[in-house]
């Protein structure tokens, strides 16, 4: 995908801070220091947009990227950092939980795990409560570049059974080194925006029918 415009809108805590653009938000979750902001820099070809910490759990609002004035890519506060205390725990916990219950412009969420790590309790927690929303997500096993190729599959295989990962849901592997994945994930939030678009149509259609 080639990357015409890219802008830093917002870092969001309440939700009438959020843009009311209605443009397709697409969100990334995942632990401290686990890759989203490089993942993010990657995806936008951006080398410092989104600031990437050598302190762990520095993220503590929604951070909002506007890419080509069509998209947003949403960088939640990653989780799981033992020295954020457990009131911000339990604060970005309800942000993030209202965030995924009430958000209509919210099409997906990027569930990121560092691909050399079978996912923690929280990568767990989050992925039964995007099923629980119905919300559909993308696994993003980052750091490919990390481990040997022959080994990927079979660690992706362990990630995905400790998930419980569902038909239906999607799978990247990607690596912020190489660029491995890039494409097939931008491929794959295009393709969820025109589902949602032609699900709406079709919403508004039997409304349409209803009413007449």
């Amino acid at each position: 995908m080639k990357i015409t415009n890219v802008e830093f809108v917002i870092s969001a805590v309440k939700p009438h801070q959020y843009p009311d653009d209605a443009l397709p938000e697409f969100a990334l979750a995942g632990r401290s220091n686990v890759g989203k902001s490089s993942l993010i820099n990657k995806m936008i070809m951006r080398k410092g947009l989104a600031r990437t910490s050598s302190q762990p759990g520095k993220t503590q609002q929604l951070n909002y990227y506007r890419v080509n004035d069509s998209v947003y890519l949403v960088d939640f506060p990653g989780y799981g950092y033992a020295k954020v205390s457990k009131v911000q725990r339990q604060q970005f916990g309800e942000m993030i939980e209202t965030f995924l219950s009430d958000r209509k412009p919210l099409k997906m969420v990027l569930l990121i795990i560092d691909i050399r790590h079978e996912p923690s309790k929280d990568d767990c927690l989050m992925y039964d409560w995007l099923k629980h929303y119905e919300i559909p997500v993308c696994v993003v096993t980052t750091k490919a570049d990390k481990i040997p190729k022959s080994k990927w599959d079979k660690h992706v295989k362990a990630i995905k059974q400790a998930l419980g990962f569902r038909g239906g849901d999607r799978h990247v592997l990607f690596s912020s080194e190489t660029g491995l994945g890039r494409e097939a994930l931008w491929d794959i939030i295009n393709e969820q925006i025109e589902v949602t678009r032609e699900e709406a149509e079709e919403t508004e259609e039997v409304s349409i029918e209803n009413r007449g």
